[in-house]
This record gives C-alpha cells, sequence and structure tokens, in this order.
C-alpha cells in the first residue's frame, strides 16, 4: 500500500506518519520546507519518544521525502499510484495544496488508474477533507470529465484527529526526531467511502463522525484554548503551569462542565462516557512532561473565535439551550487580549481591536449580531477584567 502525505512537520511525523509506518504503508512526505526536507533526506529516519515516565522511543524509516514544488512531476507520480492520501499541513495551507492534489488527480485519470484512492485532511478544523475536497473541484471545474473520474474513484472521508505534540525540547533531539504525548485518537468517516476501509494503525472508523468530531472540539481544544487564553491573562508560560493554578484551572474545568451538558444532550454521549473522556483530557493536560507553552497552544486566535470553532460554536449552542456559559465567555474574553508579538493572527485582532472596539472587532470575527446576548455578555466580562 502507497501513502502520500502532505506536510512533514511535527503532527506530520510524529503521528500521521508514524502510524502510516506502523500500518505497514510506503509513503512519501510533501512538504516546502527545504531545511527540512533536507534533514530527512540526509537522516533517512527519525525517532518518535513518547512523553511519559518510560520515554518510549520507535524509529520511522523507509520514507521518501518530495519538495511540493521542486520535485513536482515526482509528486503527481506519487499521487497517481497512492492508495491514500493524508494532509497535516494546517487548515490555512489547504487550499494551496489543493492545487497540487488536483493536479495529482488530473495525472491519475491520465494514467487510467482505477483503483480507488481514499484523501484524508488530518487538520485541527471541522470538515478538513470537505474543504479539501470543495479547493480541489475548484481547481478542476472546466474538467467535468476528471470530476466525474474522481467522483467515481476517489474518497473524501472527513476525519477528527488528536494527538498533543507540543514545543521540541531544545538541544535534545535532532531536527527530525519527534517528541508527543501517548494518547492520540484518529476517527474517520467510513460512510463517505466508495470502498473498504485502508487498515491503518490505531483509526477508528465510525458511521456518525459529526459526533465525535464535536466531542473532540469542544473538549480538547476547547480545554486547551480556554486554559492557553486564561493562562496568558495570568502570566503563566505553560499548560502544566495553568493546571496547577487553582483558580484557572477550576475555569478550565467548569468549561468542559458546559460543554459536556451541550453534548450529551446532542449527541447522546452517557454522562458517565463524557465525564470519563473530560478527566482524561484534563489528566493529558497535567502532563508533566509535556511543556506546552500557552503561547503556541493560543495561536492563530481569530480562526479561534470563528463561528463555528471551539469557543463561540459550543457558547452559542448553550445559550440557545437557555444556558449560561460563563466560563466559555471567560475564555472568549481573554482571547481578546491575546496580545502575542510573535504571532501574526494575534496582533491582527489587537489592530481590529483598537481600530474598531471590542465589540464590533468580535462580532466580525465570530459572525455573531450584535444584539447577540452572548456578545454583550462576553464585553462585560472583557471591560470587568481589562
Amino acid at each position: 500500500m502507497l501513502a502520500v502525505q502532505f506536510g512533514a512537520g511535527n503532527i506530520g511525523r510524529g503521528f500521521i506518519g508514524s502510524l502510516l509506518y506502523q500500518s505497514g504503508f510506503t509513503f512519501s512526505f510533501v512538504d516546502v520546507n527545504d531545511t527540512l526536507i533536507n534533514a530527512l533526506r540526509e537522516k533517512t529516519a527519525y525517532q518518535v519518544t513518547l512523553a511519559n515516565d518510560d520515554q518510549e522511543t520507535h524509529q520511522v524509516s523507509g520514507f521518501d521525502v518530495l519538495h511540493s514544488v521542486d520535485d513536482q512531476p515526482l509528486v503527481m507520480e506519487q499521487i497517481a499510484k497512492a492508495d491514500l492520501l493524508t494532509t497535516a499541513v494546517g487548515p490555512n495551507v489547504l487550499p494551496i495544496i489543493a492545487k497540487t492534489v488536483a493536479e495529482g488527480l488530473r495525472h491519475r485519470k491520465a494514467q487510467n488508474n482505477l483503483k480507488p484512492l481514499t484523501v484524508v485532511a488530518c487538520e485541527n478544523m471541522i470538515g478538513g477533507t470537505a474543504k479539501l475536497k470543495e479547493e480541489v473541484y475548484a481547481a478542476l471545474q472546466d474538467e467535468p470529465n476528471t470530476i466525474s473520474f474522481i467522483d467515481q474513484y476517489v474518497s473524501f472521508p472527513n476525519a477528527a484527529v488528536d494527538r498533543i505534540v507540543p514545543n521540541q525540547p531544545e538541544g535534545q533531539l535532532s531536527p527530525v526526531d519527534v517528541y508527543v504525548e501517548p494518547y492520540f485518537e484518529w476517527v474517520i468517516d467510513r460512510s463517505a467511502l466508495k470502498n473498504e476501509a485502508p487498515t491503518i494503525e490505531g483509526v477508528k472508523w465510525v458511521e456518525d463522525l459529526e459526533a465525535y468530531i464535536e466531542r473532540k472540539l469542544f473538549t480538547v481544544n476547547t480545554g486547551h484554548a480556554v486554559a492557553a487564553y486564561l493562562g496568558y491573562v495570568q502570566g503563566l508560560p505553560t499548560i502544566q503551569d495553568v493546571m496547577q493554578h487553582g483558580d484557572v484551572r477550576s475555569v478550565v474545568e467548569k468549561a468542559l462542565q458546559e460543554t459536556a451538558s451541550l453534548l450529551v444532550t446532542k449527541h447522546g454521549f452517557s454522562s458517565t462516557e463524557q465525564q470519563a473522556y473530560r478527566t482524561n483530557i484534563l489528566q493529558r493536560f497535567e502532563n508533566p512532561f509535556l511543556h506546552d507553552e500557552v503561547q503556541r497552544v493560543g495561536r492563530g486566535p481569530i480562526r479561534k473565535l470563528g463561528a463555528h470553532d471551539r469557543l463561540i460554536s459550543p457558547a452559542k449552542q448553550l445559550i440557545e439551550q437557555g444556558q449560561s456559559p460563563d466560563a466559555l465567555i471567560q475564555g472568549i474574553a481573554a482571547v481578546l487580549r491575546f496580545d502575542v508579538q510573535q504571532d501574526d493572527e494575534a496582533q491582527r485582532l489587537q489592530h481590529m481591536i483598537a481600530q474598531h472596539g471590542v465589540e464590533e472587532t468580535l462580532c466580525d470575527v465570530s459572525d455573531l449580531d450584535p444584539y447577540h446576548p452572548l456578545v454583550q455578555e462576553v464585553l462585560e466580562v472583557y471591560t470587568a477584567s481589562h
């Protein structure tokens, strides 16, 4: 089985690449980072170390490394032959790689390769694969025959992925080795397949992905975000420090109680099951072997204030159910104070606030009506704490 993995960063190597290797795939990394590509080519293998007491390590080898621009003919050839195509590039990069994927699928059709292909975007977003598919089809909009070919032979199932890959320990690893938490979850929508599911180590195939996507987004990502932004406001450097701070930790726990209420009501998870999942997430945040900086977790605040993302969406839904998501509101107010110089999105958010004020900025980035009760409650908390 042949796989193509777009993105050779820490998630690409430490999560997706690691599982592809364990599953027996022959695979190629595709990236644009010359330094990383050269390092991987020089080393020909890398180590994945688990952040736990035993510091277990396993090696990943036998992969190719391709530059998406300089090696484009080879990338096209790999896509034309592949059984699986995965991504870990970040939501903002999906539209960029979509053009390359489209070209590869065009090449696949030209070779009349009728073998099924499964495409999975392993991104920290809802509907990542659907977004990639939309961009691929847009690139091929004037080629109905190619789109018809794709419709028949290529599957685009959405997925939910979860693994914490913190900032890597300085001076302890080679440039290509990766330090990751032991826990991971990779859930893929079986109902979107046109063929049998490929065998991938550790993957859970489900018929109803939305419930799992929202459970992960509204627990892992929501909790991480609330911890990061409140931790930033308190001057705490890492998520582990946040979890040792009684007052901030209590807000994080309360936020996850709020989202648990929503998930149990909306998706039918049992209260016991959701409590166990929530407890597991909090224990992961506490992991003393993860030096997970709040500035890393909090980066990209505008995207994280999106209407369908980890803070605004559950808060709105809870308000619609007649509940008051007080802890989520504290987290949202803290996002608006996230002023990290090295984060372009954080600086853009602060510029918007300086130019247009908090209320207009919040409504703009979160697609909220100014009269929505969530806006007013966030403003009250922001004003009281500013």
